[in-house]
């Protein structure tokens, strides 16, 4: 077994003009440039708090700093010295605070703030966004000896003979684990995911803790039903957590789409895949969001590509990975091919679910007030009991969302106005909403949130009705 470090005796990189090779036993492989995974520059390496009691430790220096802080802000603004109008809680001060201490913790409380950084500002309040998109990007990744610790737990005290090359630095870190590149001895490149220690185990007290903090901050509109939201986040997370039931996960996406066109899942290796420990194919590509400066038709047929799965995953397999993190899309440039990488947070939606959500979205095509509104209270989003206003306001942010398939001619999501339009009316239905939505609409409205501002970023043109027309005649009720 070769480390990383010895690796680049086996594995040689030969930088030539335009492409670059790498040199293995089986002779030269191409790969585009630049088109792996790479930890950001911001990642620290950082030992994880494991134990509950040190993680408790964490959160309440972050509430102790906070609370100072919060008072030298408000001294400072009282005196004149800092601006007036800045929300003391959120000095510059208190969010290097925050930011640190999830990126050092990380697990459920960050996983909390990269699933808010993708969101719009009309739910989390901008300043929160900017913090979560930080530590979306930053996560900090463990030292040597805490992988060797976790690798010896999950798969043995020999593991490292499991593989031919293991490389010690990551190429990612995220709030759950990191990942890094590996070769079989068949010459086969895999990624490594590992799971920090601890955090399956702190999900529900990180919560807690997180959301407390929040709640103390007053930082989110009454009406968000912030409990209901975090219980959901939970269930969420332990699945997230299971690294077996996201390899099973990635076996059915791999049957459901097989030899697709545009579309690709990683093979996962079983033998070496466990509890907190998953091993898949490499794939090579960058995140999507890096194409907002790519040719016009990649953006298009990218959104358009994207738009058209999140609905095939609904209405047609009933089975969706609900993250819509954009670092888990990689378009390959060679294969044009879209490689989908994270299965953690896929789960499967009821045929009676499917049934009334594909009227309430067919309702808002066709312009059908009445349909959007009996289906929304079929599926659960309001009781029936709402006054007139919050009734209003509901159908209508739906009609808003359904604009995209509603129009005759390809929509421009580069300079759709629904982000404004939503702003305006969720004001009202935080204050007149009587119920929580339905548990499936949190994993799935956050998906296809996510879609619609990748859609956004990629300043990109789809023919959405065409889209939404197909689906919708080959939907079987």
């Amino acid at each position: 077994m070769r480390t990383g470090r010895l690796s680049r005796r086996v594995i040689t990189v030969l930088r030539l003009p335009t492409r670059r090779f790498r040199v293995c036993c089986c002779g030269f492989i191409e790969k585009p440039a630049n088109t792996s995974q790479k930890l950001h520059e911001d990642s620290k390496e950082h030992a994880v708090p494991a134990s509950r009691i040190s993680r408790i430790a964490n959160f309440g220096g972050l509430a102790a700093g906070i609370g100072v802080g919060t008072l030298a802000e408000s001294l400072r603004q009282s005196l004149g010295i800092s601006e007036a109008k800045l929300n003391p809680v959120l000095s510059s001060a208190n969010i290097e605070r925050l930011v640190n201490t999830l990126c050092r913790v990380r697990g459920a409380a960050l996983k909390l703030g990269q699933m808010m950084s993708i969101q719009d500002d009309t739910i989390v309040p901008k300043e929160i966004q900017n913090i979560f998109e930080r530590v979306r990007n930053s996560a900090d990744h463990m030292p040597h000896w805490q992988i060797n610790q976790v690798m010896q737990h999950e798969l043995g005290k020999d593991w490292r003979s499991k593989y031919d090359v293991f490389e010690d630095e990551p190429i990612a870190a995220a709030s759950i684990g990191q990942v890094h590149r590996a070769v079989l001895h068949d010459g086969t490149e895999v990624a490594v995911k590992i799971q920090y220690p601890g955090v399956s185990k702190s999900i529900d007290s990180d919560l807690r803790n997180i959301t407390t903090l929040m709640k103390l901050w007053n930082i989110f509109p009454e009406g968000l039903f912030l409990d209901n939201a975090v219980a959901v986040a939970s269930t969420e997370l332990h699945w997230e957590t299971d690294y077996l039931r996201e390899a099973d996960c990635m076996d059915r996406f791999r049957q459901l789409l097989g030899n697709h066109e545009t579309f690709s899942v990683p093979k996962v290796i079983h033998s070496l895949t466990s509890k907190q420990v998953l091993t898949s194919e490499l794939v090579y590509g960058v995140p999507l969001d890096q194409l907002a400066s790519a040719d016009e038709n990649i953006r298009n047929w990218t959104a358009g590509s994207l738009l058209r799965l999140t609905l095939e995953e609904l209405f047609h397999y009933q089975f969706m990975q609900t993250d819509p993190n954009w670092s888990n899309f990689f378009y390959n440039e060679s294969l044009k091919k879209i490689h989908l990488i994270d299965f953690g947070a896929s789960r499967s939606y009821s045929k009676s679910f499917t049934n009334e959500y594909i009227k309430v979205i067919h309702g808002a095509n066709m312009g059908d007030h009445d349909q959007v509104l009996k289906s929304s209270i079929q599926l659960g989003f309001l009781t029936g009991f709402e006054d007139k206003v919050m009734k209003d306001a509901h159908v209508d942010a739906v009609m808003v969302l359904g604009e995209p398939f509603a129009s005759d001619a390809p929509f421009d999501f580069g300079t759709q106005a629904t982000t404004r339009k939503i702003g305006n009316l969720v004001p009202i239905m935080m204050k007149h909403r009587l119920v929580p939505p339905p548990e499936e609409i949190y994993s799935l409205h956050r998906k296809m949130a996510g879609i619609f501002l990748l859609c956004a970023k990629l300043n990109a043109t789809v023919d959405c009705k065409s889209l939404w027309n197909n689906i919708y005649s080959n939907y079987q009720h």
